[in-house]
């Protein structure tokens, strides 16, 4: 593992670390709706890749969403990553759909990513 600014590289793969808003209910207002609070998490060893332009197409026909990148998320990491607000590069960014789960052994025993998440510009 080596670093480099604000990039990790493992076996040669660049990572960063990624800012992931976690949401929690906090209670209801007095029309009944949720209230909810975002608390910023840092999740290191991501992996952003670009999608295929197929990919691309697919989920804009599918959902009407444009994939700006795909996120390789540590094979450590528990957090719900389903809708929710990230944040890399600057700037901010909303996940689309759940994260897809890579089979046990698909990459290799030691690979250090096993799900990834579609992402879309937000801001």
């Amino acid at each position: 593992m080596s670093i480099n600014g604000s990039y990790i590289s493992i076996g040669g793969i660049p990572t960063v670390s990624v800012i992931l808003y976690e949401t929690e209910v906090t209670g209801e207002d007095s029309f009944g709706h949720e209230i909810k609070t975002e608390t910023p998490v840092t999740i290191d060893n991501v992996s952003i890749g670009h999608p295929s332009s197929e990919d691309v197409l697919s989920e804009i026909s599918i959902s009407g969403k444009r994939i700006a990148y795909n996120l390789c998320l540590p094979v450590d990491d528990d957090h719900d990553w389903t809708n929710k607000i990230v944040e890399f590069y600057g700037r901010k960014w909303r996940t689309i759909g759940i994260p897809t789960q890579f089979t046990d052994g698909f990459m290799g025993k030691n690979f250090p990513w096993n799900k990834q998440i579609k992402v879309e510009a937000y801001e």
